[in-house]
């Protein structure tokens, strides 16, 4: 399993950052290698990606989400992977985004690309492409801001 984490400073409110994040279905406009994301319901996603040529479908359940706070997710059958983005606000106008996202490389291009940190790389490049769009933009262009609790795990916790 592989892990990445990254933050960025944007330069909007927390509500601002955390609405435009909700957009999952404008994904691609920021995330390299996502060509389509749709939203089946208010907790699952369908995605398809182009990742090293190979192009994938799978679908993803939100696991906890809480209005400008978090975004957990986990996929549901095809590639593993989890993650989440949290927003904190710094000042008024000022958020960090941070993404945490685990994820098992299939084949030999997402293994190398793994070990070599590239994965690493974009995710840099796609929170930098986040944070131009929303930062230009000045507003989100939509917002959810339902909440996801989380799932009690076997003990009941």
């Amino acid at each position: 399993m592989t892990t990445i984490e990254k933050s960025i400073d944007v330069a909007v409110p927390v509500s601002t950052a955390y609405n435009q994040w909700t957009q999952f279905e404008e994904f691609p406009e920021f995330m390299s290698g996502v060509d389509q994301v749709t939203q089946v319901d208010d907790e699952h996603l369908r995605w398809r990606v182009s990742v090293g040529g190979v192009e994938r479908e799978f679908d993803a359940e939100i696991t906890e989400q809480h209005p400008d706070e978090r975004v957990a997710w986990r996929s549901i059958g095809g590639p593993e992977h989890a993650g989440v983005v949290t927003f904190h606000r710094l000042s008024d106008d000022q958020t960090r985004v941070t993404l945490q996202l685990d994820w098992e490389p299939e084949g030999f291009v997402e293994t190398a690309g793994a070990a070599l940190q590239i994965d690493d790389l974009q995710v840099g490049r796609d929170l930098a492409k986040f944070k131009e769009i929303i930062e230009a933009q000045g507003v989100e262009s939509g917002a959810w801001r339902g909440d996801v609790d989380r799932a009690p795990d076997a003990t009941g916790r």
